[in-house]
């Protein structure tokens, strides 16, 4: 491949990577955090809380299972833009509306932001073609540890300040999603596998 290329490959992984943590970090405060703060606000016991974090998860696995047909129909990079900018609007609005349209938000915050999930990874695969161990690897052992850590940071965050102020924080996660506008398209990534092909094939 040539070096143009691989800092252009170098470039696009650094941006998946970043779109993985704050994704993990926003659903560590969702799943962590937003009950109690539905709780606080409208006076729900435990149970009626943890309604949206249920949707929102049931949502998400609904979301993971259909992105990668999704990616099939649209392309790979279309369906992680989809994941954000239909993600973004209710994540901005979701700590402002009222319990039952809370429910609503998560369900479709929840498919749309995890539409992406075995995409990015399929993605990264497509950008280093025959390191296929270890990009899955990489991006699925980094999913965990920025859960955990978002998880861990968000709660100290909470201690100091408060659930409501969390809460508000995480709506802005998202936005660094915006950074897939950098990503190259799916005709690109083919572009640069057939030159790395037509590279090997030089080499004696």
């Amino acid at each position: 491949m040539p070096r143009a290329n691989r800092n252009k490959v170098a470039a696009a992984i650094t941006i998946l990577i970043l779109l993985l943590t704050s994704k993990m970090a926003y659903l560590a405060g969702i799943t962590s955090f937003y009950s109690f703060y539905l709780m606080d606000h409208f006076q729900l016991t435990v149970q009626e809380a943890q309604l949206c974090v249920f949707a929102f998860l049931a949502a998400g696995a609904a979301g993971t299972f259909f992105g990668g047909h999704l990616s099939d129909l649209w392309g790979r990079r279309n369906v992680i833009w989809f994941s954000i900018l239909g993600a973004l609007p209710f994540a901005f609005l979701l700590p402002y509306v009222n319990f039952q349209i809370s429910i609503l938000f998560c369900i479709i915050i929840g498919f749309t932001i995890m539409s992406s999930g075995s995409v990015n990874v399929v993605y990264a695969q497509e950008l280093l073609p025959g390191h296929i161990g270890a990009v899955s690897g990489l991006f699925f052992g980094l999913a965990f540890g920025a859960g955990g850590l978002g998880a861990a940071a968000l709660g100290m965050l909470a201690d100091s300040t408060s659930i409501d102020y969390v809460i508000k924080l995480c709506c802005f996660l998202p936005l660094i999603g915006l950074l897939a506008i950098f990503l190259p398209s799916d005709r690109k990534l083919k572009e640069w596998a057939v030159e790395a092909e037509l590279a090997q094939a030089e080499i004696p």
